[in-house]
């Protein structure tokens, strides 16, 4: 069976062969009546309509058979559509022309037939070659994995096809080499190049039990990972296919559009048949002024551009949405962005980075902040606990040096003691340092003013005496302040909301410049206080990154995921953030605004180009100022139309978001 993506570029290909076929014969046809300038007509009537009827028969009856056959099949489900203006407009011409040549009339529209057929042609396959540019670039992603993946079965290695991969399989990935599918590292540690995905330039640091995405390439150790997702269930796969959804799905503009389309079909037939009344027995006009005017009015009424003006524009900003990861799922979404007056943020994972951060190291007199650390990560190592692996990294990404310490004891719900060079050492709260009766009265100010601002204090002693105090916090992220006030300049009102306490929420809230601030809310709150704001009737966007925020996700009228978070949350949004970067909201929101300008512009300038151009093929003006247009004229107006409409879409590439 065909897949997809064969299916549109053969589809591209017979456009394009249509086209060129269309082309080749409307040429001659253009000449012979005289629509070249400085060209003469070298061939004079009768034998030019024979010649004119030969040329144009294939032009209209294979490569404008598309519009012709889907014309029949729109009738047939008693629908009027684009098709069915195109083939009213083509086939008027056409058939008035053989009738004009079989009575021996001395002049005939064949040239405005072809040339109506071959602009249309042209304005479809500009718009096919713009959709494909995208879909190009995004299963340029899935064929970067690599067609084999090396299995690790019963202690033996062996190649397979990576199609052949299932859930569960132990892989081993060396370094250089691209990770087959989505896993799970289960051994060793790496740095993993994902900019394909995230757009994240610097490789990222992984080890045991960190999730890794196929495509991306393994760039230092060699590593074991455990198979968690494979084929279409992949993040590239899913990236593919919302994007392909997304580009295939109809805005609410494109919907007014289709329907105008209707009442234009009877707007065009009426047009060319009130012409020709009017011409012919009210005006007294001779047979072939007024047939010449109607077909001209039927011709220039086609609103091909109205039926390319939302499509293009919607498959050019889904495009750039994912160059730029961000995921839109469909085409309502991103005109609705637009629209957005309220963001409702979830505070962890979100504006945070989700897990602990020792953010504040406050040593006592005479005690070195490096020292102090390395002493508390030296206990630290050996617990599981959040808190002690927020120490230990802290001690990590500083490149301090460590000592092992001996003896360790975690104590539950207040900290940890071990051994360093025979010296005790402690690190927890007040109540461990207490129980091992170490005075702590000096920091006392400082560990009160950390908790104020909702931080979590760790005190650090040795030896009997206290060293000083550490604050860890979910540490804000370094974009996230940014981010708002570009949210704030752009007219959006931005709430946080958490289930954390009071002074928590309002510390984050403070640091990033948010005013409105919902604490201690409850999961299934979130969705409630998401719809009091649309009561307002605002227009509201919730952003989470958890399966707590699903709900208010789904409630909201805009759902964002951070893409680090679960996938319950990125089912239940319409948007998707694959960089976790609350930077990329407001990107979102302007490709939004800029996707939906184009749109307008195009609208307008289908619409208004029709209301003018129709009373002016008919020969509205004819009298008054001279103005006529020949159907052939007609065709070549009315497709570049199209193009204008076409070629404005594609500008959007060029956006600055």
């Amino acid at each position: 069976m065909m897949s997809d993506r064969s299916m549109a570029k053969a589809m591209e290909a017979d456009m394009r062969r249509r086209f060129w076929l269309a082309l080749v014969l409307t040429i001659p046809l253009a000449i012979m009546a005289g629509h070249v300038p400085g060209l003469p007509m070298l061939i004079h009537p009768p034998v030019a309509s024979w010649i004119g009827l030969a040329l144009s028969t294939p032009v209209v009856f294979w490569s404008g058979w598309i519009f012709i056959a889907g014309a029949a099949n729109a009738l047939r489900n008693r629908k009027l559509d684009m098709s069915v203006l195109i083939a009213v407009g083509v086939l008027a011409a056409y058939l008035s022309s053989v009738y004009l040549t079989i009575i021996g009339y001395p002049v005939a529209y064949y040239e405005a037939a072809a040339m109506l057929v071959t602009f249309v042609l042209f304005g479809h396959w500009m718009e096919m070659k713009a959709r494909r540019g995208t879909s190009d670039a995004l299963h340029a992603l899935l064929d970067l994995v690599p067609p084999r993946a090396r299995v690790v079965r019963e202690g033996r290695e062996e190649m397979v096809p990576t199609d052949a991969v299932a859930v569960g399989d132990v892989l081993r990935i060396l370094p250089g080499e691209k990770i087959p599918v989505d896993g799970e590292l289960t051994e060793g540690e790496t740095d993993v190049d994902e900019a394909l995905i995230t757009g994240e330039s610097n490789p990222v640091h992984k080890r045991a039990g960190d999730a890794v995405i196929g495509g991306a390439i393994n760039v230092s150790g060699a590593v074991l990972a455990r198979a968690t997702k494979v084929g279409s269930d992949t993040v590239l796969a899913q990236i593919a296919s919302l994007v392909e959804r997304a580009q295939n799905s109809k805005a609410p503009g494109q919907r007014l559009a289709d329907r105008a389309a209707a009442v234009l079909v009877v707007v065009a037939v009426g047009a060319g048949v009130a012409t020709f009344v009017g011409w012919k027995f009210f005006a007294h006009a001779p047979f072939l002024t007024a047939l010449t005017f109607a077909i001209s009015a039927i011709v220039i009424a086609c609103p091909d551009a109205l039926g390319l003006a939302t499509p293009t524009a919607v498959a050019v900003g889904t495009g750039l949405a994912a160059k730029h990861s961000i995921l839109i799922k469909d085409a309502a979404t991103l005109e609705g962005m637009s629209r957005i007056q309220t963001i409702v943020l979830d505070k962890t994972g979100t504006l945070t980075v989700g897990s602990p951060t020792v953010t504040d190291i406050e040593p006592t007199a005479g005690a070195r902040p490096e020292d102090m650390l390395a002493i508390a990560a030296s206990v630290s190592s050996s617990s599981t606990h959040p808190l002690s692996a927020a120490v230990v990294r802290a001690a990590n990404d500083r490149k301090l040096t460590v000592a092992k310490a001996t003896d360790i004891e975690n104590i539950p719900g207040k900290g940890v003691r071990g051994r360093l060079d025979g010296d005790e050492v402690l690190v927890g709260n007040a109540a461990l340092l207490n129980d091992k009766g170490v005075a702590f009265a000096t920091v006392n100010e400082v560990a009160a003013r950390l908790t104020a601002a909702g931080q979590s204090v760790v005190f650090v002693a040795r030896a009997g005496a206290v060293l000083g105090v550490l604050g860890i916090a979910d540490a804000v992220r370094p974009s996230s302040r940014a981010a708002i006030e570009e949210l704030k300049a752009m007219g959006t009102e931005p709430v946080l909301i958490s289930g954390d306490a009071k002074a928590t929420a309002e510390r984050v809230a403070h640091e990033v410049g948010i005013e409105k601030v919902f604490a201690e809310v409850r999961p299934e709150e979130k969705a409630v206080h998401v719809q009091r704001l649309q009561k307002e009737g605002r227009v509201v966007a919730m952003v989470g990154d958890g399966i707590n925020d699903a709900p208010a996700l789904a409630q909201a009228d805009i759902g964002i995921a951070i893409g680090a978070g679960t996938d319950v949350a990125a089912q239940a949004a319409r948007v998707v953030l694959m960089r976790s970067d609350p930077a990329d909201i407001a990107k979102a929101i302007r490709l939004s605004k800029a996707t939906v300008r184009k749109m307008k512009q195009n609208l307008v300038w289908a619409s208004a180009y029709n209301l003018l151009a129709i009373p002016v093929a008919a020969g509205a003006f004819y009298h008054s100022l001279g103005w006529s247009i020949q159907p052939a004229v007609s065709a070549l107006l009315m497709s570049m139309s199209s193009i204008v409409v076409a070629l404005n879409a594609v500008s959007l590439r060029r956006a600055r978001i």
